[in-house]
């Protein structure tokens, strides 16, 4: 699990420092995600849980027209997203919790993104209760999420690798997983407001690995990000290099062409702010 102060501390610290990783990782759904909002007409955009940035910058770069604010609990995230989007005059990073940000008159958005950014909130219907109503009348709703781990070869046959299982996650609790069920993301989106709620399929191939040595790239990619990573940051020196052996494995088993990928699957979440 990793909640909301492991955000603001040494898990925050981790995805900036490997932003260029975790954006190249996504870089199929976020071009997904940005299809998908050319099918609104939006004036204002809240990007919730923004990371390093990825996501706004390219709505932001596509849409001049449009103000777009990302947020996000990590002062590390924020601090990169902020430097990579210094050129743009119509884009904002603002450290703050989505559960709790408050909007005014100039910046009430009437789309709300995220890409996978949603699924570590203490107290989810709470949180969308918040941003349905600092959201304008007939907002939108357009976020990501993994599906169940079971469907993400990404990470499943990473954990698969480990010396001992780790404990099962909480499918309630905060955590990259916790929205994989759609009966619970429904009943959390409508008990916050949501309505016209819609969800898309989408697998993706994750990029782990590339350049001159795209299989090394994978493994310190797996031993960095993921649900694997902190088991193996707490092994010791031996069952470590154990460990990051099986992963060369695999990572060689599913290297075509240069690049390094496992497959993911996400959903794409679709709903509209209630009268």
């Amino acid at each position: 699990m990793t909640d909301k102060t492991e955000w603001q501390g040494s898990s925050g610290q981790t995805w900036s420092a490997q932003w260029r990783r975790t954006d190249r990782g996504f870089t199929h759904l976020t071009e997904r995600l940005l299809d998908r909002t050319r099918e609104h007409d939006f004036r204002q955009v809240l990007d919730i849980g923004c990371g390093a940035g990825e996501l706004s910058l390219a709505i932001a770069r596509n849409r001049p027209d449009v103000a777009v604010r990302g947020v996000d609990i990590s002062p590390a995230l924020i601090a990169a997203a902020r430097e990579r989007g210094s050129r743009f005059g119509n884009l904002q990073f603002e450290l703050a919790d989505a559960a709790e940000w408050h909007a005014d008159d100039e910046n009430s958005p009437d789309l709300l993104v995220s890409r996978h950014g949603v699924m570590f909130f203490d107290d989810p219907p709470g949180a969308f209760a918040n941003l349905a109503h600092q959201a304008q009348p007939g907002a939108r709703l357009l976020f990501s999420c993994f599906r169940d781990i079971a469907q993400n070869p990404c990470f499943a046959e990473v954990i698969r690798l480990l010396p001992e299982a780790p404990p099962p996650m909480d499918p309630a609790g905060p955590g990259p997983f916790a929205f994989a069920d759609q009966d619970w993301v429904i009943s959390i989106l409508r008990a916050g407001g949501w309505e016209s709620i819609d969800f898309e399929r989408f697998d993706f191939p994750m990029i782990a690995g590339t350049g001159d040595d795209p299989v090394g790239d994978a493994v310190t990619y797996f031993s960095l990000i993921g649900p694997a990573a902190r088991a193996s940051a707490e092994m010791d020196i031996a069952a470590r290099e154990r460990f990051l052996a099986r992963v060369r494995e695999l990572c060689e088993r599913n290297c075509r062409s240069g690049i390094v990928s496992l497959s993911a699957a996400a959903w794409i979440v679709t709903a509209k702010r209630s009268a």
